[in-house]
C-alpha cells in the first residue's frame, strides 16, 4: 500500500510506530484482515478530502494549503490500526451486516487520528511526521511565517476534526444507535484532550491512567465500542469489549513509547530520540526512575527536554535507560499486558472469526525488538 505526495506521486508509507509484524500466527491474522479493509478506509478517506478540498479551493490558495496539508498527512498513514478493531467488532457483533457504517466510522477515527497528530506535532515542536513534514512546518513554508504556519495548522485540525464527526454522522445506522455513536466519539474525544493535557503538563502521576485516556481511548476502547454500538450491541457485550480494551490501550502506548526511545526512524517515521529531545514522561522515563546511578541520570539529563540535544547525547541517555533495567521493565509489563488480553479476548461475546482477530490484535503488539 502506497500514500500520495502533495504532487500526486506514489511515496512508501512511513512512520508507522504500531505494529511491525511478529511471526505469530494470531498476529497475522490480524494484519491480514487490516490488509483486507484498508483498501477501502483509504479510498473513502481520499475521497471524503478530495470533495473537502474541491470546496475550499473557493476561497483562496491559502485555505486550500491547510486543507491539502492536513489531507496529505492524512493519507500517508499507518496501517488503520483503529479503524480495523472497529470493523472487527462491527462484523463480530452483525456478521451478516452491510459494512458501510462501520467504514464511514473507521474513516471517522482516522481522521481524528489525524487532527491530534496535527495538535501532538506542534505542541512537541516536531517537524517531521510519517517521513515528512509536519502540518504545521508545510504551512510555514507555504505562508512564509512561523505563527501563520502555526495559527493555519491549528485551524487545518478543527477542518479535520469537523469532517471526521461529519463522516461519523453520515453512516447508514438506525438514529439511537448512530446517536449513541456520536456521544461515544465526543466522550472519547474529551478523554484524549484531558489526557494530552496531563502529558503536556508533565503532571500526571500514575503514567498508564494517562496513556488509557490519551491513546487507549481512541485507540482501542473507543473502536471497539463505536463498532459494537453501530452494529447494535446489548450493554454487556460492550462492556466486555471495553475491558478487552484496558490492557490493549496501554499496552499500545507502551509499545509506541519503547520504540519512540530505542526505535530507528524508518519504523518511527521521525527523528531517532524525538522522545527524548520532547522531554516527554514516557513509560521508559517513568521506570527509570529510582533505577538510574548518578552517571545514568546525568547522561539522560543532557538530552532530556533539550531540543538541540546531539545524536551523543540522546545516544548515551538510550544506552543509560537500558542499562538500568527500565527497558526491560517495560518490556515486561507489555507483555503481561498482551497475555492478558489475550485471556480476555478468547471469552469475549461476538463470532468467533472476531475473538481470533481481536486476539490476534493483542498478539501483534508484543514488543519483538526494534
Amino acid at each position: 500500500m502506497t500514500a500520495h505526495t502533495k504532487d500526486g506521486e506514489s511515496a512508501p508509507r512511513a512512520g508507522d510506530r504500531t505494529l511491525e509484524g511478529t511471526g505469530d500466527p494470531g498476529a497475522r491474522l490480524f494484519l491480514d484482515f487490516l490488509s483486507s479493509i484498508r483498501p477501502r478506509i483509504e479510498a473513502a478517506l481520499e475521497q471524503r478530502w478530495r470533495d473537502r478540498v474541491s470546496h475550499v479551493q473557493r476561497y483562496g490558495r491559502e485555505v486550500a494549503a491547510m486543507a491539502m496539508e492536513a489531507r496529505n498527512l492524512t493519507l500517508r498513514g499507518g496501517k488503520r490500526f483503529r479503524a480495523g478493531l472497529l470493523v472487527a467488532a462491527y462484523q463480530g457483533v452483525a456478521p451478516d451486516a452491510p459494512l458501510e457504517p462501520a467504514i464511514d466510522a473507521g474513516v471517522a477515527l482516522e481522521l481524528l487520528q489525524t487532527y491530534l497528530l496535527i495538535q501532538d506535532d506542534w505542541i512537541d515542536g516536531d517537524t517531521v511526521r510519517r517521513g515528512d513534514r509536519t502540518v504545521h512546518v508545510a504551512l510555514t513554508e507555504a505562508l512564509g511565517d512561523p505563527h501563520l504556519g502555526a495559527s493555519s495548522a491549528i485551524l487545518a485540525g478543527d477542518l479535520t476534526w469537523g469532517l471526521a464527526l461529519s463522516a461519523l454522522a453520515g453512516a447508514e445506522a438506525p438514529p439511537a444507535r448512530a446517536l449513541a455513536a456520536v456521544r461515544l466519539f465526543c466522550a472519547m474525544h474529551e478523554d484524549v484532550v484531558i489526557g494530552q493535557h496531563l502529558d503536556v503538563v508533565g503532571r500526571a502521576e500514575d503514567v498508564e491512567q494517562m496513556h488509557a485516556l490519551k491513546t487507549g481511548s481512541y485507540t482501542v476502547r473507543g473502536p471497539l465500542a463505536l463498532g459494537a454500538t453501530l452494529a447494535g450491541a446489548p450493554p454487556e457485550t460492550v462492556a466486555a469489549l471495553e475491558r478487552f480494551a484496558a490492557p490493549v490501550g496501554v499496552a499500545f502506548q507502551l509499545r509506541d513509547d519503547l520504540l519512540g526511545t530505542f526505535g530507528s526512524a524508518a519504523a518511527t517515521g521521525k527523528p531517532v530520540g524525538n522522545d527524548l529531545r520532547a522531554g516527554k514522561r514516557t513509560a521508559v522515563l517513568a521506570s527509570a526512575e529510582g533505577r538510574l546511578d548518578a552517571a545514568g541520570r546525568s547522561a539522560v539529563e543532557r538530552a532530556l527536554g533539550r531540543k538541540d540535544a546531539s545524536d551523543d547525547a540522546v545516544a548515551a541517555a538510550t544506552l543509560a535507560l537500558e542499562a538500568c533495567g527500565a527497558r526491560r521493565a517495560v518490556e515486561e509489563r507489555l507483555s503481561a499486558l498482551c497475555g492478558e488480553a489475550e485471556a480476555l479476548g478468547r471469552s469475549l461475546p461476538v463470532s468467533a472469526s472476531a475473538r481470533q482477530i481481536l486476539c490476534g490484535a493483542a498478539s501483534a503488539l508484543r514488543w519483538t525488538g526494534a
